[in-house]
């Protein structure tokens, strides 16, 4: 599936309606006037994201969803106000879905690796997510749940409140981007008429006349070292792991300073 740009947000739609649907009952049927509905609003979300999963949000409507369960297009309406306000119960769905295994028993590393996995893998199982932005994040109990759960990682490690928010936004800025690379790369490769070697073999040639080594060393060296690691122009899996202890070596940084060098190192 093709990752557009983030042209996508959250928060879009009636907030008080929004609201209201976030925090219903699991499986309840909303309460209106006319005839009785056959299904379920839980029902209607996980159609939007299977569909949304498969093709990707740009195949996202309300006809769309209406036709994969099988009734009239206005029917949906009945059900959710609008497509603003099903993006934003699809985003509740999916991060409310997300493990949220114990994690107070492991080092402070590993807890914030599990929790970049977890949303590395999250975008992997739905890639439109890639696609929205949670500038105003749908504050249903999903959402909810995953920030308390993803909090809890940095608990005991002496940062204040908003250095604990700081530093779980950095980490998953870092793997959201990392992720969006993974994807567009992924579409590239699938849009390409060529595999990896193929592109090398047919550019070969014309950059053998072309480029002078003497004039961009270190450009040479190093691009041949990395083309060799990785036999191929990227390595999303290698750029991911790189990133991650970097960005966690610098949080060390500041969890030493706030917790005087004897941070825990449970």
């Amino acid at each position: 599936m093709r990752v557009p740009p983030t042209i996508h947000r959250s928060g879009a739609g009636d907030p008080a309606r929004t609201l209201e649907l976030l925090w219903r009952e699991p499986g309840a049927r909303p309460s209106q006037r006319g005839p009785r509905q056959g299904l379920t609003l839980d029902e209607v979300v996980a159609a939007a994201i299977t569909l949304a999963d498969s093709e990707g949000l740009e195949a996202l409507t309300m006809r769309r969803v209406a036709q994969a369960l099988g009734v009239g297009a206005m029917s949906l309406y009945t059900y959710v106000p609008g497509k603003a306000e099903l993006l934003d119960l699809m985003v509740d769905t999916v991060f409310g879905r997300m493990p949220r295994p114990e994690l107070s028993h492991l080092p402070w590393r590993a807890r914030l690796e599990a929790v970049a996995q977890d949303n590395r893998e999250l975008y992997e199982r739905h890639p439109w997510m890639l696609a929205v932005s949670t500038g105003r994040p749908p504050l249903g109990p999903g959402v909810l749940a995953k920030y308390e759960h993803e909090l809890r990682a940095f608990e005991g490690l002496g940062l204040d409140d908003v250095e604990m928010d700081d530093a779980l936004t950095y980490l998953l800025g870092f793997v959201h981007t990392s992720a969006r690379a993974a994807a567009d790369l992924r579409t590239a490769q699938r849009e390409s008429v060529l595999t990896d070697e193929q592109w090398w073999e047919v550019s070969a040639p014309l950059l053998a006349r072309v480029f002078d080594g003497a004039r961009y060393p270190t450009a040479t060296r190093v691009g041949a070292a990395a083309g060799a690691t990785h036999n191929a122009p990227a390595s999303p899996d290698h750029a991911y792991e790189f990133g991650l202890r970097r960005v966690l070596d610098g949080l060390g940084v500041l969890i030493d300073q706030r917790a005087g060098g004897s941070h825990e190192a449970r």
